[in-house]
């Protein structure tokens, strides 16, 4: 990857973890409702989760949903379901974690799993491989994408897990958690518009070889904008 390349990569992963979306969302409500330690196995999760699946993106993934979109679109359905149940157990939840009745965070293995239906984190690693993976350097490439994701990531999924413990003192004060709960579950469900809205870069340019037979001309390579996928 040319290093004139490096500066937008950062400022896709700063723009796609660092922005409103399902993941960061739950982490605030987990942050408010069960604390930061609580919420590691979270954090995690969702880290290792969306580097497996970049992983898997790079080695064909992406060619394969290009080919066949109606598995991507079970996958957004499948998706959407789940982002409606997380926002209905976050309006049954009325206390802290303290209360017996307090909704518990998601662990280390959910989380993972959930990346396999978020539709946000689709959108930014299909769309992060076709944009920066260089089919000259791949795997070189692909590594310092998913060390991008993986470094950036972590400080700024975090703050917002952090925000959220920042407000669970002034949360315990009447409705208010209610309150602040209902409003996540509500943004929660907003989040579904770019699931069925915005459609990602196909990533089967990037993660296909060149043919034998024919040179491409490389300097004349278009390469998709990430910016289309946040717009």
């Amino acid at each position: 990857m040319q290093t004139e390349s490096l500066l937008p990569l950062f400022g896709f992963v700063a723009v796609m973890t660092g922005t409103p979306g399902p993941n960061n969302l739950m982490l605030m409500a987990s942050g408010a409702n069960a604390g930061f330690r609580r919420s590691l196995g979270h954090i995690f999760g969702i880290l290792v989760g969306c580097q497996v699946m970049l992983l898997c993106v790079a080695l064909g993934l992406g060619q394969l949903l290009a080919r066949y979109p109606q598995a991507l679109n079970s996958l957004r359905i499948a998706g959407a379901l789940y982002l409606l149940y997380l926002a209905a157990q976050l309006l049954r939840s009325r206390r802290l974690d303290s209360e017996p009745t307090a909704r518990p965070p998601l662990g280390f293995l959910q989380a993972a799993l959930f990346q396999w239906v978020n539709p946000k984190a689709w959108m930014m690693i299909v769309t992060g491989v076709a944009t920066f993976a260089d089919p000259a350097h791949f795997s070189l490439s692909v590594m310092l994408v998913a060390g991008s994701f993986f470094l950036l990531g972590l400080p700024l999924i975090s703050s917002w897990n952090l925000f959220g413990v920042a407000l669970k003192q002034w949360l315990q004060q009447g409705q208010r958690l209610a309150t602040f709960n209902r409003v996540m579950a509500a943004l929660l469900v907003l989040s579904l518009y770019p699931t069925f809205f915005i459609a990602p870069a196909r990533a089967d340019d990037a993660a296909s070889a060149p043919s034998s037979d024919v040179t491409p001309p490389a300097p004349d390579r278009q390469r998709p904008q990430w910016w289309t996928s946040v717009l």
